[in-house]
């Protein structure tokens, strides 16, 4: 579910690296068939375009159902507010009875928006977080808190096997370069040479983690016994003014910061606890940032080139 976006794709890749029979659903909302473009025509993988807000059903054997599907990006569940909250209530439910019915494992990818504007720093998964219900950013949090709810009353009530992962500020290959989060917005601009916009005063702080160290964190945890949550992230925390200089350091580009309004309930620091996680999962991040970011970058340079060259 949600297997065509961004993080979705590289968990199917992961997934067939272990050899797995994957079946991949994704309405394309946000996510695109381009992400999974490589995986066609390999028996192992099917493809499906459909929306899990709907009932679905897939045939034969299932014995993992993965609930990806939502919107992530800020510019992306602000515009489609009334579906974020579907897809996290409806379409984790559908998900949760698709597994029910083949008594099959569900693992629920949550996020670390969970937390909110954060009391505790940093963030540990007993903390139960201030999230602002009726703000711009709830459609998100609360379609997530929802999940997580229903994920556990399905696993309390009806014994379903479930396990809940709230993964923090991902970043890698495959992210849209309109996605509006701050490193492809970041890239983006200095790629191009404009200006990045640095919201407020740049000290609020994000640790961000490499798109392969998230993946092998919830595949490690869709293969586990453990119901979580489990905070899976970098505990490598920075400000969005330091990841600003260090996007103009690496990409080589004259862009100039330019400082603008911070969005409303823009969490002032983001950092997980992840002891949970090295002691449940063996799990630690192993990508550090500026390989990470090269990466990135190198990805979005072919991307925009791509796509300047379609215009």
């Amino acid at each position: 579910m949600g297997g065509a976006g961004f993080l979705g794709s590289h968990v199917c890749d992961a997934l067939l690296d272990r050899d797995y029979d994957v079946v991949c659903l994704d309405n394309e909302s946000t996510g695109s068939d381009t992400n999974v473009a490589h995986l066609v025509g390999d028996d192992r993988f099917a493809y499906r375009r459909c929306d899990v807000v709907d009932t679905f059903e897939v045939s034969g054997t299932v014995d993992l159902v993965l609930q990806l599907a939502s919107p992530a990006s800020p510019v992306h569940y602000l515009a489609m507010p009334v579906e974020t909250m579907k897809v996290g209530s409806l379409g984790t439910m559908h998900g949760l009875d698709l597994a029910a019915r083949h008594d099959a494992r569900f693992v629920l990818a949550s996020t670390s928006e969970v937390y909110g504007d954060p009391l505790e720093h940093p963030q540990r998964e007993s903390y139960w977080g201030n999230v602002n219900p009726v703000g711009p950013r709830a459609v998100y949090d609360e379609s997530k808190r929802f999940g997580e709810a229903l994920t556990t009353a399905y696993r309390t009530s009806r014994a379903l096997d479930t396990g809940i992962v709230r993964i923090f500020n991902t970043y890698g290959p495959r992210m849209a370069t309109d996605d509006g989060r701050v490193v492809p917005t970041f890239l983006h601009q200095a790629l191009a040479g404009e200006p990045l916009t640095v919201a407020g005063d740049g000290l609020q702080t994000r640790s961000l983690c490499y798109v392969d160290d998230t993946v092998r964190g919830i595949v490690t945890m869709a293969e586990s016994a453990h119901t979580g949550p489990v905070n899976i992230g970098n505990t490598h925390e920075v400000t969005m003014l330091e990841l600003a200089k260090h996007v103009v350091e690496l990409t080589g580009s004259s862009s100039t910061i330019e400082f603008v309004e911070r969005p409303v309930d823009d969490p002032e620091k983001r950092r997980p606890d992840t002891a949970l996680a090295r002691e449940l999962l063996d799990w630690v991040p192993q990508v550090d940032a500026r390989t990470g970011l090269s990466r990135t970058i190198a990805w979005f340079s072919e991307a925009l080139e791509a796509r300047s060259v379609g215009a």
